[in-house]
């Protein structure tokens, strides 16, 4: 099942691309203030990371473009009990495909789904670093945000995106709700 909606993404993109009337490949980087939302994310602060990624824009019309993403994103939080402090590094390699709405020279809106595929989850606290396995795979996320293009191909965006499936698997019959939440300004360029 999964071979065919792959196969069906990438059919799908290759003929929007064929047919689009602009199409624009870059790169960006940035920052992200993290954290993690839901009941059982009490005792839990944001903390930074960053994201660095390939960007491509597929103008449709003069004012909506796709703009699907790869990114390495460096997600988690910081968890603050009494007599220990501690933090968890969530990586992930993220596939946003936006849907831009142009409504200025230069300025658009975007939103769209977010799908991420976690390559590596840490805990540090007291000097040790501990893999933690009750990550879940695949992280679900809908995002929003904004985008400036200059007229030099030098672009700023600013997004937020919500997690839509909880982070951690079922542990021991008992689902921990708790699901991503990342704010993102990047500044990136447009090769072409």
């Amino acid at each position: 099942m999964k071979k065919i909606l792959l196969f069906i993404a990438i059919a799908t993109l290759t003929v929007t691309v064929s047919q689009a009337q602009d199409f624009r490949f870059g790169a960006k980087a940035g920052v992200n203030f993290a954290s993690v939302n839901g009941d059982d994310a009490d005792d839990v602060d944001g903390r930074a990371g960053i994201h660095v990624g390939g960007v491509a824009r597929i103008g449709l019309s003069e004012m909506i473009a796709l703009q699907p993403e790869l990114v390495f994103s460096s997600q988690g939080y910081k968890v603050n009990f009494p007599g220990e402090d501690g933090k968890v590094i969530l990586n992930y390699i993220n596939l946003p495909v936006m849907v831009d709405l142009t409504l200025a020279e230069g300025f658009s809106l975007q939103g769209g789904p977010q799908v991420g595929f976690n390559i590596t989850a840490d805990a540090k606290y007291d000097g040790d670093t501990e893999d933690i396995e009750d990550i879940q795979t695949i992280d679900f996320g809908v995002g929003l945000g904004a985008q400036y293009i200059l007229p030099m191909n030098l672009f700023f965006q600013a997004r937020y995106v919500i997690g839509v499936t909880n982070v951690f698997e079922e542990i021991g019959g008992e689902q921990i709700e708790a699901k991503n939440s990342v704010i993102s300004l990047s500044v990136g360029y447009f090769f072409n």
